[in-house]
């Protein structure tokens, strides 16, 4: 199953990698978001923070614009910044049982992703500097052991991560495991792009699977609440009973003991009727405040 975490304290992870001297690029908490420098998705047009939320549109979460605030949005709950695409090169063990964690969804080596990204980037670029360790990482599938990874997978990974072919895996496999079916299964129920997002997140963090904790389970346990749109339901009262099940699923462990990315920012959103993510958003993580203009 795919999880994340923030480590053992409950520390955004971005606290850890300091202590570890990565050299990741940061953008201030408060800073504006802008497009993206490598044209993936396009940010969203400044909007003045008086201007009335528009009416509801035929747009979902992968609208490029939306896209790039889901991006931005779960980037400043795992790495405390809105600079997702610093995150490429980013790996370290957080000490959370899956070994080896990196890149712009928080790939692991104990959890099967990692693998399937790097496969995946083989497939496209055989004799890559990742291509040697897969043995090594079909072989700690599963578990949180480095045998066969150091000392100098993480110095590769990095080396790999300036490479546009391992970032474009990176995303095609993020879009594949999570953002694409988050986005189709929101839309399935009938909810906006808050809704879908909120979907996003929670298979992000959770995973997907059989266990009460995974995605499907958190939806199942939001379902025995209240029906979404696409059965009839209100939408605020399925996304709140959608979003009491995250924080019954993240409080079953403790390194995501710490719910502020559903209480002070999805929540918050929710709240405001802000069900279709229009700009300005402004939220907290850990204590720290964000602000997409």
């Amino acid at each position: 199953m795919r999880t994340r975490s923030t480590g053992d304290r409950g520390l955004p992870k971005a606290a850890a990698r300091i202590a570890l001297g990565l050299a990741l690029v940061a953008v201030p908490a408060t800073a504006v978001a802008t497009t993206a420098a490598q044209g993936e998705d396009r940010a969203p047009a400044r909007t003045s923070p008086h201007t009335p939320h528009a009416p509801r549109a035929a747009t979902g979460l992968d609208d490029p614009a939306k896209k790039e605030i889901a991006m931005q949005l779960v980037s400043s709950a795992e790495n405390s910044s809105l600079d997702w695409k610093a995150q490429y090169q980013y790996i370290e063990d957080i000490d959370d049982g899956r070994g080896y964690t990196g890149g712009i969804i928080g790939f692991c080596s104990g959890t099967h992703d990692m693998l399937e990204l790097v496969e995946l980037y083989t497939k496209r670029k055989p004799g890559n500097v990742l291509a040697k360790y897969l043995p090594a990482l079909r072989e700690v599938d599963g578990s949180d052991s480095h045998e066969g990874l150091d000392p100098d997978y993480p110095k590769d990974w990095k080396k790999a991560a300036r490479d546009p072919e391992f970032q474009k895996a990176q995303n095609d496999e993020r879009d594949r495991v999570y953002f694409n079916p988050a986005v189709k299964q929101g839309k399935a129920d009938g909810l906006g792009v808050l809704g879908q997002f909120t979907y996003y997140d929670a298979i992000v963090m959770h995973g997907d699977g059989d266990d009460r904790t995974s995605f499907s389970g958190i939806r199942k346990r939001a379902l025995a609440k209240a029906k979404p749109p696409a059965q009839g339901g209100d939408e605020k009262a399925y996304l709140d009973a959608f979003l009491d099940a995250r924080v019954w699923a993240m409080k079953q462990e403790e390194a995501h003991s710490d719910t502020s990315r559903v209480d002070t920012a999805q929540r918050v959103f929710l709240k405001n009727g802000n069900l279709d993510l229009h700009t300005p958003l402004d939220w907290k993580v850990y204590g720290e405040s964000f602000h997409i203009g």
